[in-house]
């Protein structure tokens, strides 16, 4: 296997805006979109494509800080006695596939709810092993861990994931190799495009497919709460489904693809998961949806573009 160029590391006493040319450059080509993967129509003629998904993080949010707040652990252990059965049953009630992102931490503490999931229909892809932040893990951690994380996931469910969502979405500089050479299908951590597209490493085309996320398309942007930061953000559920319904309204309208992101522990309250029902029926009402998992998209895309 040929040897990748490694970014140029800018010298410690420059400062950004008095770095060379090469230097940026490097940075800003490491890790690239490269060509758009839309097609013409979607399976069937239909004009557009939603892919729900769901980050089953559960205690390992807390667990990769440490794990001393007891409190924020209980918040998490609602995503799985309460959240999770409440997504799949509206999932069930609609016959609609998605994609549940696990940590392997999470899977050991809940293998029947992952073999649940995967039982009804759903995808299950890498999250991490206790969601970790990738981009302060030495690259043979990060290395090691995305592997045994596949590995876990195998064992627990029997399918081999196919496709990796890094937790917070936070990507190192060795991310994209490692996926890779794992031999995986897709990423779902980056934000370069509201379509799928291949990814570049160094100017390379790498076989990856990015199926696309967003901030805005995101519950825990408007729903998270911390009681010890002074940001608190939140949105009301009625703002909260306008927005994530006219994501959908464009997708639509553009014959592109939806793509969403809730967490259990956040839109699995009594008082918000009408918005996850909701947004099914209203994408429903209009004619040529598919709702998919991501690694159906992805399969898809590949072969049709």
């Amino acid at each position: 296997m040929a040897l990748r160029p490694v970014p140029v590391t800018p010298p410690a006493d420059l400062e950004p805006w008095q770095w060379p040319e090469p230097q940026w450059r490097a940075i800003v080509e490491h890790v690239r979109a490269g060509r758009t993967l839309r097609p013409e129509r979607w399976p069937g003629g239909a004009r557009c494509a939603v892919a729900l998904s769901f980050d089953s993080d559960h205690e390992t949010n807390e667990l990769r800080d440490g794990g001393k707040s007891i409190g924020r652990m209980s918040q998490g252990q609602y995503g799985a006695r309460q959240g999770v059965p409440r997504i799949l049953d509206v999932l069930k009630r609609h016959s609609v596939p998605a994609s549940f992102y696990v940590p392997a931490v999470v899977a050991t503490l809940y293998p029947d709810e992952q073999r649940r999931v995967v039982a009804e229909g759903h995808e299950v892809g890498i999250h991490g092993w206790i969601h970790e932040r990738n981009s302060i893990l030495p690259p043979a951690d990060e290395r090691d861990l995305q592997m045994r994380s596949a590995d876990v996931l195998e064992k627990v469910t029997g399918v081999r994931p196919v496709g990796i969502r890094t937790p917070s979405w936070d990507f190192s500089p060795e991310t994209l190799a490692i996926t890779r050479d794992m031999g995986l299908l897709y990423d779902s951590s980056l934000m370069a495009d509201v379509d799928c597209y291949e990814l570049e490493m160094d100017g390379e085309p790498t076989g990856v497919v990015e199926l696309p996320v967003e901030w805005i398309r995101d519950d825990a942007v408007y729903f998270a709460m911390n009681r010890f930061s002074a940001l608190r953000p939140y949105t009301p559920p009625e703002g909260v489904f306008d927005i994530f319904r006219r994501e959908f309204d464009a997708a639509y309208a553009e014959g592109g693809l939806f793509q969403l992101t809730m967490h259990p522990h956040m839109i699995g309250y009594r008082s918000r998961m009408w918005i996850l029902e909701e947004l099914i029926r209203h994408a429903r009402a209009h004619e040529g949806v598919w709702f998919a998992t991501h690694a159906d998209i992805v399969r898809y895309v590949k072969a049709a573009c």
